[in-house]
């Protein structure tokens, strides 16, 4: 205790005229001791805004004025203080040239642009395969080829003040601090920070510049990031009604919990939900917090204990968490979730809520778990079909696709329905269940229902594939080779209509280094027109991944592929129904199992769970099944007689698997 106090009484006579300048420095611009705990663990400074100060808000960091349990223990803030160093990296990575950057002052004005395109991959070798021709075939497909009728945004004039130098400012901060801590408890800090930044504004608007809020770290990610949204078109940042009024402006959740389940919570908001919509993430930032999940966090019991079985499901997966009491919660919140929506159900009220909970019972778990969970659960298919009925009875199919209602933004349940809709009609061999809506929705002026915001492949791409899952159902049902072949060649050359002449396929970051939204759609969407091509020539008669055509395929997919970030930050993972369909034909020695494995590897234990790593072990398993048969028969693949092909989905049926690989 008394070198402790020696330390605080007595500086370093060299350093006297260092604190006479610190003094001088404080009085000007006085560091604060209530900022929150985040700020302090960082050293950063803090505004001390309420709810949120502006970095952690910024940042998506949760804010704590509060002292945290964390602190009082150096581990724990180490490790603290790693998650979020992850966070922030994760976050630049994905972020968008157009983001606005919060403040409590005057901030700069938002710049709005049109909507992208559709994004596409030139493919002339497959759109050759026939030419456009009528056909009975019971789906419409004569869409008129012409550009999406997207409503553009107005494009504000750009101030002045905004018009930058091609030379990016930098900034470098010195910072010299010194803690005493008695019994690992912090009790005194000084702390003096001197900066310098190669920024000079313009003369004619310095005065404005210097009255933004921001400095070191922030200053040069604001001006490139401004500088870069000139010409980076972005997403309408309120597409989506959640149905949940106004978003949330903290990330803190007002709701009453035991001990154990503040943990649960806290360890979804932490790790899970940042992982759950990345391209909606990446498209208009902060809204899956913000605008839907913390908000049916507080308003939805059934939502609530559905996301902490999913924390306590991630947690054992994902953290090694072993042994019966993480399963008794994950047990006693699935529990707690069905019962809330039988009581809901037998009350006939608060439908969209029920929606919203089923929904999230459903694709969570495409999040989380490993594929041998074996604790027991309801098949994702009977929670669809719960939520088939409450989609009609809140009649969204006809409001999406009546012309006469003028929706002002797209009702993300009926969004988040269709995916799970047309991708899930594929896992069981059948026809999406609103496959006439997709139908209409793709013949309309206005085609979008949103799957491209949430997902990232364009809405008439998924259309298709609607489309193609119709067909596989109808082959099924004893359609004839002839019909059959004719149907695939109207559905080729509509799968071709759907690519642009203008669009290119490359890595989708800007100048900056920053992630671009519209580009990475394209890449987005140019996989899933591949992955949409491979399932179409599956249904043509003697189909086997050896054809020459196949392996082209899936060699232009690996190409496009290896276009979308990877990693942990990636957007692999949003991927999985591509990399099932392209990978379970890729033959040995194709390039695509080896790029698969890398990336694999990229992500880590991230590839262990959720439905990537189920996608994996399905993949595995069937290419060691495939290729045993071919070391089998060596011969078949010369003979004239049809060769046997091991469906992805005979091996699910053979394991006992049930998933929904999307």
């Amino acid at each position: 205790m008394a070198a402790a106090t020696a330390t605080k009484t007595k500086p370093p006579a060299s350093k006297a005229g260092a604190n006479v300048n610190s003094k001088q420095k404080s009085q000007m611009h006085r560091r604060s001791r209530t900022g929150c705990y985040t700020c302090r663990l960082r050293r950063k400074k803090c505004d001390e805004g309420s709810p949120m100060c502006t970095a952690c808000k910024h940042l998506g960091l949760c804010c704590e004025y509060k002292r945290p349990m964390w602190w009082s223990n150096n581990d724990a803030r180490r490790k603290h203080k790693d998650d979020i160093k992850m966070i922030i990296k994760r976050k630049k990575l994905s972020e968008k040239s157009s983001h606005t950057i919060q403040t409590s002052l005057n901030s700069p004005p938002g710049l709005s642009h049109s909507l992208p395109t559709s994004a596409t991959f030139s493919d002339p070798l497959d759109r050759t395969r026939s030419a456009s021709i009528d056909s009975h075939f019971p789906f419409n497909f004569n869409s008129p080829n012409s550009a999406q009728d997207y409503t553009p945004f107005a494009t504000p004039q750009i101030p002045g003040e905004f018009m930058f130098s091609p030379f990016s400012p930098y900034g470098i901060d010195v910072k010299t601090e010194r803690q005493v801590f008695v019994d690992d408890i912090p009790t005194i800090r000084e702390s003096t920070t001197s900066s310098f930044s190669t920024f000079q504004a313009p003369p004619p608007t310095g005065a404005m510049l210097s009255s933004f809020p921001l400095e070191g770290e922030w200053t040069e990610q604001v001006y490139s990031e401004r500088r870069e949204s000139l010409t980076e078109e972005t997403l309408n940042v309120n597409f989506f009604d959640f149905s949940h009024g106004p978003a949330m402006t903290s990330r803190q959740v007002a709701v009453e919990l035991d001990e154990a389940d503040q943990r649960l919570l806290e360890h979804f908001i932490q790790y899970v939900l940042p992982t759950i919509f990345p391209i909606l993430e990446s498209n208009q930032h902060g809204s899956v917090s913000s605008d839907l999940i913390l908000p049916a966090l507080q308003s939805n019991k059934g939502y609530l204990h559905c996301c902490l079985s999913i924390a306590a499901q991630h947690y054992k997966a994902a953290m090694g968490g072993q042994g019966d009491d993480i399963d008794a919660d994950i047990m006693r919140h699935r529990y707690a979730v069905i019962s809330s929506l039988c009581d809901a159900l037998n009350r006939d009220e608060n439908h969209q809520q029920i929606l919203e909970t089923t929904l999230s019972l459903i694709f969570f778990q495409c999040c989380v778990g490993r594929f041998d969970d074996a604790l027991p659960d309801i098949p994702w298919h009977q929670h669809f079909q719960a939520a088939i009925s409450l989609v009609q009875k809140l009649d969204l199919p006809r409001l999406v696709s009546d012309p006469n209602e003028t929706l002002q933004q797209a009702p993300f349940n009926m969004t988040l329905t269709s995916w799970i809709d047309i991708l899930g009609s594929t896992m069981l061999g059948r026809s999406p269940t609103f496959a006439h809506t997709y139908r209409e929705k793709h013949l309309s002026h206005n085609p979008s229902l949103g799957l491209r915001e949430l997902m990232g492949c364009e809405d008439r791409v998924m259309y298709l594939i609607s489309e193609i899952a119709c067909l596989e159902a109808l082959k099924k049902d004893g359609m004839d080779d002839i019909t059959l072949c004719h149907h695939v060649r109207v559905l080729g050359d509509q799968i071709g209509l759907t690519e642009g002449p203008d669009d290119t396929v490359v890595l989708p970051f800007n100048a900056n280094s920053t992630l671009s939204p519209k580009q990475l759609s394209k890449n987005v969407t140019a996989a899933f027109r591949l992955a949409a091509r491979i399932y179409l020539c599956n249904l043509v008669p003697g189909f086997h991944p050896s054809q020459q055509s196949c392996i082209g395929l899936v060699e232009k997919l690996t190409a496009v592929l290896q276009t979308i970030p990877s990693g942990p930050a990636g957007f692999d993972r949003s991927l999985c129904w591509v990399y099932l369909v392209g990978g379970s034909v890729s033959v040995a020695g194709s390039s695509f199992r080896a790029f698969f494995d890398d990336r694999i590897a990229q992500l880590g234990d991230l590839a262990n769970f959720g439905s990537f790593g189920r996608v994996a072990c399905l993949l595995h398993e069937q290419w060691l099944q495939a290729d045993h048969q071919q070391a089998m028969s060596p011969a078949s693949a010369t003979s004239e007689a049809p060769q046997q092909y091991i469906h992805w989905r005979d091996v699910m049926q053979m394991k006992g698997w049930d998933y929904l690989l999307i």
